[in-house]
């Protein structure tokens, strides 16, 4: 497997959503195949919209880690993009690939669909937090492309948002039981 290179990250917001689909979300030993995405970028939808505090790192770096609570409670794990405009990748939901036994219990499920298949789910599994916030790519959380070619990308309208809803910039891999409902 090859770790995805820095200048994948740079790449237009969109494109990067997409291509990211099939390959390897590995954070410290725990695998899984990216099976959803969304892309946000300055649209009103996005953290990006205005540039605060927390949404510096979409604006000023690529191939980092954006991590951010949701209602207090759910992380979301995102990956930062396009040098040339703000930026990230939502990862919506990966297909568990190793570590299954280690997720359950965190999860506290023994159904493996339900193990990865939404980002606070996702995180959990994973155990993402806000420690990996800014990071770059590399140590702790690295993307893999081991050849996988997927047989059937939708792309589709977000999910879960409020403005800027007709935007068709979420992706994820038809027939896959591990995409969020």
């Amino acid at each position: 497997m090859q770790q995805l290179p820095k200048a994948f990250f740079a790449q237009n917001t969109v494109v990067v959503a997409r291509d990211l689909l099939g390959k390897v979300l590995d954070i410290n030993g725990m695998k899984g195949r990216i099976v959803e995405t969304e892309a946000y970028c300055s649209d009103k939808a996005s953290h990006a919209y205005k540039k605060t505090d927390r949404s510096a790192l979409m604006f000023d770096t690529h191939g980092h880690v954006y991590v951010y609570m949701i209602y207090g409670m759910h992380h979301c794990l995102n990956i930062t993009t396009d040098k040339d405009n703000a930026g990230a990748v939502l990862i919506r939901a990966v297909e568990p690939l190793s570590n299954l036994t280690v997720m359950k219990i965190r999860r506290q499920t023994h159904v493996e669909e339900n193990l990865c298949s939404g980002p606070g789910k996702l995180c959990q599994s994973f155990l993402v937090d806000t420690r990996f916030n800014g990071q770059e790519l590399g140590d702790d959380v690295k993307i893999y492309d081991d050849s996988f070619i997927p047989k059937k990308r939708i792309q589709t309208t977000r999910i879960g948002i409020k403005e800027d809803v007709d935007l068709p910039w979420r992706f994820y891999l038809d027939g896959n039981v591990h995409v969020s409902r």
